[in-house]
């Protein structure tokens, strides 16, 4: 997993923040990649991967696919992560997609179409 990858993941993810959150977002949720954590830049690069990964295998025909199957597939690929590093989290880090508030299944949408463009 390449911290370069990781860096593009959070990149999105603020930027999905900063488009889509009502009102001022939560200073963690825009936190800059040097002031990460290590076990969220772990997952950063993780998720990365699993997306780039599915794209490759689906010989790009993630073109076919809708936002929300993109964003699920970005929300899913993150409880996986989320339960890897955090023993007992809290039942709203491990939300299913119809439980993510909207601003969070747009940002999910945008990180995954931002690491397609880039496959």
């Amino acid at each position: 997993m390449s911290n370069e990858q990781g860096r593009i993941f959070r990149e999105a993810w603020i930027a999905g923040v900063t488009k889509h959150y009502p009102g001022e977002p939560k200073p963690g949720y825009i936190t800059p990649w040097e002031d990460t954590p290590d076990w969220e830049r772990q997952s950063a690069a993780a998720v990365y991967d699993q997306v780039r990964a599915f794209v490759k295998v689906s010989e790009g025909n993630t073109s076919k696919l809708t936002r929300e199957q993109k964003g699920r597939f970005v929300a899913l690929c993150w409880i996986a992560q989320i339960h890897r590093h955090i023993p007992d989290p809290k039942p709203s880090y491990v939300a299913d997609w119809e439980h993510l508030p909207a601003w969070q299944q747009e940002t999910d949408a945008d990180i995954f179409e931002r690491i397609e463009s880039a496959s």
